[in-house]
């Protein structure tokens, strides 16, 4: 399984998205095709946390009035499953590997990753 989950408007993803050869990769919009329950059990089962995945990012967090530092495990997963923007992104899934969202040292892990290939 080789799968990249995005947001065809965000700047980010394309950006990112961009470096890398993706051809034999399968690519989901997140937002006309959201993920499901099983393709977020399969993201928690290589990251063991749903924070891990959350984006605090979100715009949903203060239009939804959401204090993130009360929120469970349990939560996190409930809000990704409701709202696309609450996916870190993107997403980059292997069958043993997980890359989520944009901070510097997932994309060092990700560069390196394709490096190696």
């Amino acid at each position: 399984m080789k799968k990249v989950f995005y947001l065809k408007t965000c700047g980010t993803c394309k950006k990112i998205m961009a470096e890398f050869d993706l051809s034999d990769w399968d690519l989901r919009e997140i937002k006309s095709a959201p993920i499901t329950k099983e393709e977020l059990a399969e993201m928690y089962n290589l990251t063991k946390s749903y924070e891990a995945l959350f984006s605090k990012k979100s715009t949903q967090i203060k239009a939804r009035e959401i204090d993130v530092k009360i929120l469970g495990e349990k939560d996190f997963k409930d809000l990704i499953l409701d709202h696309y923007s609450f996916l870190k992104r993107p997403v980059f899934i292997t069958d043993k590997e997980i890359f989520a969202g944009s901070d510097k040292k997932n994309l060092e892990n990700l560069r390196a990753f394709f490096e190696a290939k």
